[in-house]
């Protein structure tokens, strides 16, 4: 592959331009939610927009703040009180870990997040976006950082609101949530509202602004962390690593289903790793793939990394030549843009249907959602994922018991010869036939499953293992349990169907020590023509299966 792709230059200039000026009101904002500034939010539009896109695996990917990021980065800088030396040190330690991510290839692991962890904290963090715009929507600053002061700053704003701010902030979110698509496709929503709020405030005087932005190249910021600090920095990069990972991939995701191309998720990686490194160096905001951008910058035309790269390129136009007009901004108008960006995040369409899915994956998004509100966000994505894993190996561990006992496999692998022979034995042989991997969620019950089936009965037992692909250490044991309960209650286990990976498990792991070597058979028919012929020549025991094993024995 070529590492630059003129062939669609023409729509790449297109949807380089469009994104850029999407992401012009988008940076401002979230650089001003952030706590760092909104200058800081537009270099880091500038610097992430322009590496991940450089280096990223993604060619239609447009990358910058996204409310995620910024909710995430708002709690760190002010968990470290704003001091630029620790906050920017976890940026690019978040961005080194990003690189090495995908540098041993750990893309598609982070993937596999289920879908209503990811829902709940998206939503989740949705919510807080909401939370923290609600006061500075009437024209009051919420005091200290956090959702929960957030929320208790609402009724004292709502009582006293700055009614030119509340005008001013109506009017924006009326823009944002009404403006037609048509003429978005000329003038964009948020640009739209930012014009449009700007312009009112000076008619109506009053209403909070930003004020003075510096001008020029940011200044380089040397990390550096304390002994006491290296905890609460790495604890940050970690989280902005992971989420800003989580973040571009399901973007990557969006424009691979739109453009019908596949990314490289170790690439993309590694390319939003130097582009929060750089960010992080000087001064800036941490990003990732957003969504919104992306799709703006697909739909405009824009497929390969030019267009990224020439949205950075716009961005840092702008603000060499008109960031001293970004001072008459009110507050008011970026609360308004924001609050449409956290309502945009939050997973409205899967909640609207929610009630008609699994009532599991409900009850897992919604405890995600208010764990990522009330407590944190490593908590809510750390609990969903091992909630979700546990839930999904005991829907598996209940299928694989189905189907052990015949109930919902629907499938009788048994022959016409091989039930005349089981109904001549008269109940003294009995077959169970594993389907499926055999995992440490079914295992406890397995051996409990055989005991019921086989108790107080003489005979044989023939373990059918062909449609096994594999087993782990849990299984191993419990068939170990099986085999060695039925040698000591005197009756003998037939094997068949047991392929190399399965038998080089257990053999390796000392399971199968009990079982005979002279019944261990390819076909299944073969082992229950041994195990008729035996219980018929009158062999097995009365003892019952799962006493307990004498001294010895196994």
């Amino acid at each position: 592959m070529k590492f630059f792709d003129l062939s669609n230059l023409r729509g790449d200039v297109y949807g380089g331009v469009t994104a850029g000026i999407i992401a012009l009101p988008l940076a401002l904002a979230f650089g001003e939610a952030s706590g760092a500034g909104p200058i800081a939010g537009i270099w880091g539009a500038i610097f992430v927009g322009f590496f991940a896109s450089l280096f990223g695996g993604t060619g239609s990917n447009v990358s910058g703040p996204t409310g995620p990021m910024v909710v995430v980065f708002a709690g760190v800088f002010a968990s470290l009180s704003g001091n630029p030396t620790l906050v920017f040190s976890a940026v690019v330690l978040a961005g080194v870990l990003q690189v090495l991510l995908g540098v041993f290839k750990l893309g598609q692991y982070i993937r596999l997040v289920p879908y209503p962890v990811v829902s709940g904290f998206m939503s989740g963090i949705g919510c807080i976006i909401i939370a923290l715009q609600l006061s500075r929507l009437f024209g009051h600053e919420p005091e200290g950082g956090g959702t929960i002061p957030a929320l208790t700053a609402i009724p004292g704003a709502v009582l006293d609101p700055n009614l030119a701010a509340l005008a001013i902030g109506l009017v924006t979110l009326g823009v944002v949530f009404m403006w037609p698509k048509r003429l978005g496709k000329i003038l964009p929503a948020p640009l739209a509202a930012l014009l449009i709020g700007t312009v009112l405030s000076l008619f109506l005087s009053g209403a909070p602004i930003l004020g003075d932005i510096p001008t020029g190249f940011p200044a380089f910021v040397m990390p550096g962390f304390s002994a006491d600090t290296i905890g609460i920095v790495l604890e940050a990069a970690v989280l902005l690593a992971v989420l800003g990972a989580i973040d571009s991939l399901l973007t990557s995701l969006v424009a691979d289903n739109m453009t019908r191309t596949r990314h490289d998720s170790d690439r993309e990686l590694i390319g939003q790793g130097i582009g929060n490194t750089f960010a992080g160096l000087f001064g800036a905001i941490p990003g990732a793939g957003a969504t919104m951008r992306t799709v703006v910058n697909i739909r405009t035309g824009g497929l390969t990394k030019i267009s990224g790269m020439l949205h950075a390129v716009l961005l840092l136009l702008v603000v060499i030549s008109l960031a001293p007009l970004a001072a008459l901004i009110p507050h008011a108008v970026l609360a308004g843009i924001l609050i449409k960006v956290g309502y945009d995040i939050i997973d409205v369409g899967y909640l609207k249907r929610a009630h008609k899915g699994p009532r599991l994956d409900l009850a897992l998004m919604g405890l995600v959602l208010l764990l990522t509100v009330f407590v944190d966000l490593i908590t809510a994505v750390a609990a969903g994922v091992v909630l979700a894993a546990l839930a999904f190996v005991k829907q598996l561990a209940d299928e694989q018991l189905k189907q052990f006992s015949g109930i919902s496999d629907g499938k009788d692998t048994s022959t016409a010869e091989e039930k005349a022979l089981l109904e001549k034995a008269k109940g003294q042989v009995t077959v169970f036939e594993f389907v499926g991997p055999l995992s440490f969620g079914a295992a406890a019950d397995v051996g409990h499953q055989v005991r019921e089936r086989v108790k107080n009965r003489s005979g044989a037992i023939v373990l059918d293992f062909a449609r096994v692909p594999f087993v782990d250490v849990s299984a191993a044991r419990a068939v170990e349990t099986i085999i060695c309960d039925a040698k000591a209650a005197g009756k003998t286990v037939y094997e068949t169907g047991m392929n190399d990976t399965v038998r080089s498990t257990l053999s390796g792991l000392d399971a199968i020590h009990c079982l005979p070597v002279d019944t261990r058979y390819e076909n299944r028919i073969d082992a229950v023509r041994a195990a008729v012929d035996e219980v018929l020549k009158g062999g097995g025991s009365n003892a019952k299966f799962g006493d307990p094993i004498p001294a010895g024995t196994a």
